[in-house]
């Protein structure tokens, strides 16, 4: 019996050496990567998270500064896209947080919970409209890219597109009222392809 632990004791102790002998000598990315904790990948999406929102922020003023001022590189055409997308989920990221917050607490009144449950709805609603403008849209003017934002009674639709005219600006008008139907002021941007 003392043989049988002596060598099972054994066996273990030269497994943990050559686990420890790979374990040091394996590449440094391997290393890192097993051993992350989950405090570091909190961390690092923590870090992640405000990179982005960094990114967001950077794109958001450079996009505020080509409302003013037109660039000429088609990168920062993509960039002032991408930034105000980025703006406007993370708006309705935030007012979807305080609605449910509204919603969950046990101090508000049920209409009050009502109310933030429906605005909730609507936020959810007037995306999902955007999108499918977003699309019809591009499919059906051939466009390289439409952003579309309703807020309130307004809609503002921004299209990439090779050139603009009277004619495409009255079709994508058309497009918005027949499916955002209690919208009153639609304004069309065009921004050239470089």
């Amino acid at each position: 019996m003392l043989k049988k632990q002596t060598v099972w004791l054994l066996t273990m102790l030269s497994l943990v050496v050559v686990l420890s002998v790979y374990y040091v000598t394996a590449p440094k990315d391997m290393n890192d990567s097993v051993a992350f904790t989950d405090e570091q990948n909190q961390t690092n999406q923590t870090e992640k998270t405000a990179s982005t929102k960094e990114r967001a922020n950077v794109a958001v003023d450079e996009a505020e500064a080509k409302d003013e001022k037109v660039t000429s590189s088609a990168t920062s055409d993509d960039d002032v896209f991408t930034a105000l997308r980025l703006q406007i989920e993370d708006e309705r990221s935030r007012q979807r947080d305080q609605l449910n917050t509204i919603v969950t607490s046990s101090n508000t009144t049920p209409e009050q919970k009502n109310d933030a449950y429906e605005k909730m709805q609507q936020l959810q609603t007037i995306a999902n409209k955007e999108a499918t403008l977003e699309t019809l849209i591009k499919s059906k003017g051939g466009y390289e890219d439409v952003l579309v934002r309703a807020d309130g009674d307004t809609v503002r639709v921004m299209v990439k597109a090779k050139q603009s005219s009277t004619k495409a600006a009255n079709e994508i008008i058309q497009l918005v009222k027949s499916e955002m139907k209690d919208m009153q002021d639609i304004a069309v941007e065009f921004q050239p392809v470089k």
